[in-house]
């Protein structure tokens, strides 16, 4: 029997997208439409977003229930589904260890990996100026 997991497709970044926000937090669908058209600056269709959360829950990945005082739809992953998400982050996570393999420097005192905000002391790089001061 194949594994439900390796079923669903995160083929697009809407899909990603739509797992990550969920990951984060309870979302409605319109809300989903609009912080996913936010993120990636293009209209999101209905046509994008309900079909896969549909999707998600045939797989029970979602579960969705009636709230608020408008009766709005919210979906929230299940332990399932945030096992997926977790399992996905850590594929992607190696894809961007690779893509930013080149810009991470290290420091020279306590060999932390430094990606952005470094500090140059006589030409070596450090994370701080504590750690250049211990060096000096």
């Amino acid at each position: 029997m194949k594994c439900v997991m390796e079923e669903v497709k995160i083929d697009n970044m809407v899909k990603f997208y739509a797992l990550m926000l969920l990951y984060e937090n309870n979302r409605h669908g319109y809300e989903l439409i609009k912080n996913i058209g936010n993120r990636m600056e293009k209209k999101i269709s209905s046509g994008q977003i309900y079909p896969f959360l549909k999707e998600l829950k045939e797989r029970k990945m979602i579960m969705s229930a009636k709230e608020g005082a408008r009766d709005k739809t919210v979906y929230r992953l299940t332990s399932y589904g945030r096992k997926f998400v977790r399992k996905m982050l850590f594929k992607f996570s190696d894809m961007i260890r690779i893509a930013i393999k080149n810009d991470i420097s290290q420091c020279m005192h306590c060999g932390c990996e430094i990606y952005k905000g470094s500090y140059k002391y006589k030409g070596k790089i450090y994370c701080c100026k504590s750690c250049a001061a211990v060096c000096r």
